[in-house]
């Protein structure tokens, strides 16, 4: 049976908690391997809506779940997001959850300095959750971050916060902030840290005897393919790797187990913060995907930017990330329109161009080359089988495919995890 790696190839937000739950009820382990408590999954389960920043998506189920080398984590939020799973009765315990040891920390001054960066940089923002995620990974690779296993030796750690707290003091100075409360920092940690500890373990050593046994892994990806930090609309990106090549090194497992990459495309495009949207829409339709999709982010409450689907960013995309198939989601959102549109390439300077360019200043100048289909009166919303959909929307989903060059393996029709079409099985490549 393959594996399946699991990622959003927009930017974010395009439905992957309901298709990685209904993916995780047929796997035996769910990785997240990159990122932090900054993308949201919103999951449906009967009449009980769970919501998860950090835990992968698996734990409703029982699954088990582990967070990859990859992840930076926040201690604080993970015991909070555990506890609120636990009151929703959830199970979580050292048996189906497992955190790498090697993991970086989010710390109280990554979330400090985070804040400070936004407030200071007026025009030049990024949009950031300000929950610590992009001065953690600095630290990480900057060879100053205090790790999960370090928890386990607080009174060893002086040279490592002489290094961490090297650099912060001096961009605290900047900003006319006190310098890191040192004995603040290592109470708060000395608190936090056996209620972490007893979930640590070498989980590659745990993944390598789940993979030997033969089991299904699914790997989770956060945020979208646009946000990667090499890959996406830099700098309006997030601060790691969101592509699907990611899952091996933020495991412990080689590109070999990966498997199967379903990339999760939404039937129309959004966006949360700042940053270029080709097919923004700031009219009235704009306003109805917004409405209709509930789009506001899981995370941080923000109203998401809408528009049509675009088709040369989502192919592109599905070729970074070696997508196999295509989950295809929200596409009730675009029942009762009379026209649909989908963006086919984009104008810039009099040429026209069938990939989104590197630039910011130029993603920000293209204009979209529309191609127009009759959209469909009945609905999809509930849908299980193609029979249960109407002709034009069966043709919408036919175009999006040839357009990005990608097969639609599933497609989802609400929020409900039974509410999916599987046109083919990951698990069963």
């Amino acid at each position: 049976m393959a594996n399946v790696t699991v990622i959003g190839a927009q930017w974010g937000d395009e439905g992957k908690g309901k298709i990685v739950d209904w993916l995780a009820s047929r796997a035996d382990a769910v990785v997240r391997f990159q990122g932090g408590h900054n993308a949201g999954h919103t999951l449906v389960v009967g009449d009980v809506t769970y919501k998860l920043s950090l835990l992968p998506s698996g734990i409703v189920t029982g699954t088990l779940s582990i967070i990859g080398n990859g992840v930076v984590l926040d201690p604080w939020a993970l015991k909070a997001e555990i506890e609120k799973l636990t009151a929703q009765g959830v199970t979580i315990d050292a048996e189906n959850f497992a955190i790498a040891d090697n993991c970086a920390l989010i710390l109280p001054l990554h979330r400090d300095l985070d804040g400070l960066r936004e407030n200071a940089a007026g025009t030049g923002k990024i949009g950031t959750t300000g929950r610590g995620i992009g001065p953690a990974y600095e630290d990480k690779v900057g060879r100053r971050a205090i790790r999960v296993c370090d928890l386990a030796h607080l009174d060893a750690l002086g040279p490592q916060l002489d290094r961490l707290c090297a650099h912060h003091d001096a961009l605290r100075h900047g900003f006319g902030q006190d310098p890191v409360d040192r004995e603040s920092l290592l109470a708060e940690l000395r608190e936090i840290a056996d209620y972490v500890l007893q979930f640590a373990q070498p989980v590659w050593k745990r993944l390598k005897k789940v993979r030997k046994a033969g089991a299904r892994i699914l790997f989770e990806g956060a945020q979208g393919v646009l946000l990667d930090v090499d890959h996406g609309t830099y700098p309006f990106v997030t601060s790691s790797n969101t592509v699907s090549g990611t899952a091996a090194a933020g495991s412990g497992l080689g590109p070999n187990s990966t498997g199967f990459v379903l990339g999760i495309v939404k039937a129309y495009t959004t966006r949360v913060g700042s940053g270029p949207f080709p097919t923004e829409l700031s009219d009235e339709i704009g306003q109805r995907l917004g409405e209709r999709g509930h789009e506001f982010g899981t995370v941080t409450g923000r109203q998401r930017r809408c528009g049509w689907f675009d088709a040369v960013l989502v192919r592109q995309s599905c070729s970074i990330s070696g997508v196999t198939g295509i989950a295809l989601t929200k596409l009730d959102v675009l029942d009762g329109f009379d026209v649909v549109r989908i963006c086919t390439g984009y104008r810039l300077d009099g040429r026209i161009l069938d990939y989104l360019p590197a630039h910011a200043a130029d993603q920000a100048r293209v204009e979209p080359i529309y191609e127009e289909m009759e959209g469909w009166k009945g609905t999809t919303a509930g849908a299980r089988s193609w029979a249960d959909l109407p002709a034009q929307a069966i043709k919408y989903i036919q175009r999006v495919q040839e357009l990005i060059e990608t097969p639609v393996a599933l497609v989802s029709t609400s929020p409900e995890r039974e509410d999916t079409i599987l046109v083919r099985d990951p698990f069963v490549d």
